[in-house]
């Protein structure tokens, strides 16, 4: 069976869409009852059913460049990145030369649409569109490094990554993406540089969950652990999902997986917390605990997580020894996401089982 998937894996490969998700149910403007609709329904990964809301907005008239907007983020859900590129740029067309914040926000889109489809070059041509109008843009920098890092253009990508953090010294998440960047294009050791200077530099900012987070992505899980067991007080999911973590590093599964079932067992679920306890339970060679963990993640709606839970799931019943269940739902899986090479190879070789 292909390797399950985390939730984490992805992001440092198509950071554009990652840091662009937040942004989706956002408004620029004012937006007709059809297209609200819409943006629900993409909310919702209905991304088929919010193209007909769509199509039914522009018969009533509603705003035109807010309906192309909404479809090139619903074409992006469906993976249909070149249909999305250009409603995107249809949003764009319909400027009437005053550039307004919805201007930048499709391009950051139209960006992420070019990286998904590979085109590279348009992407860091579209951040260099941005910057040109707006040099102080963080995640213009950020992001623009990220594209000349799959053009090979490494030393262009440093300079950009360094804009960025300069810009915002405190910004630990993007130092963490920064690292998972450079960790992707096997520039892990350029990356722990980054993390090391910020853990020397004695920032008093720079608390437990920060300290924690870095040493686990150093490599450093005692520490790690040590620093997140504190930070966990306050109570936050991520704290908990770091701290199993650092200790399923260390192999200490049975411990990892009471760390993620106390905090279920006092919060309303969390998608990601029962992705990664399912995982858990797989290394504990507990696959019914895993399916079941991965399916409750699911009927809680799954939020951005439901890529990976599905895929869990088949492994989950694949582990069980149930190859057809494993199959069907793996065909379920590829309609929905089908940009997915591992697993159409995966599910070529369930078909011989």
């Amino acid at each position: 069976m292909g390797k399950e998937k985390d939730g984490k894996k992805g992001k440092s490969i198509c950071l554009a869409v990652c840091l662009l998700l937040a942004g989706i149910l956002t408004g620029c403007g004012a937006a007709g009852e059809k297209t609200e609709g819409a943006m629900e329904l993409i909310g919702s990964l209905n991304y088929q059913d919010a193209l007909g809301e769509l199509d039914a907005a522009e018969e009533n008239g509603e705003n035109l460049r807010l309906i192309n907007r909404a479809r090139g983020i619903a074409y992006m859900g469906l993976t249909e990145y070149e249909q999305a590129i250009e409603a995107f740029k249809a949003s764009l067309a319909g400027s009437n030369g005053i550039i307004q914040n919805i201007d930048f926000d499709l391009n950051y889109y139209l960006a992420a649409a070019y990286t998904k489809n590979g085109q590279y070059l348009e992407a860091k041509e579209t951040y260099d569109a941005i910057l040109a109008l707006r040099g102080n843009q963080a995640d213009a920098y950020f992001l623009r490094g990220n594209a000349k890092m799959w053009l090979s253009d490494y030393e262009g990508a440093k300079n950009d990554f360094d804009r960025a953090l300069a810009l915002e010294p405190k910004n630990y998440d993007r130092l963490i993406q920064l690292y998972q960047v450079l960790e992707h294009f096997g520039r892990g050791e350029e990356g722990k540089t980054y993390l090391e200077t910020a853990l020397a530099s004695g920032d008093k900012q720079m608390d437990q969950y920060v300290t924690g987070r870095i040493y686990y992505y150093l490599g450093e899980y005692q520490k790690a652990y040590l620093a997140l067991e504190e930070a966990k007080e306050k109570g936050g999911a991520e704290s908990y999902l770091y701290l199993g973590r650092a200790y399923e590093a260390t192999g200490d599964y049975n411990y990892a997986a009471n760390v993620y079932n106390s905090w279920l067992a006092k919060n309303e679920g969390n998608p990601e917390m029962y992705n990664q306890l399912g995982l858990c339970e797989l290394n504990r060679g507990e696959c019914q605990k895993a399916l079941e963990a991965f399916q409750t993640g699911k009927q809680l709606g799954g939020g951005g997580m439901m890529q990976s839970l599905s895929f869990n799931e088949v492994v989950a019943y694949e582990r069980l020894g149930d190859f057809e269940q494993a199959r069907a739902l793996l065909g379920t899986y590829l309609n929905n996401y089908p940009d997915d090479a591992n697993a159409k190879r995966e599910f070529e070789f369930l078909s011989t089982r």
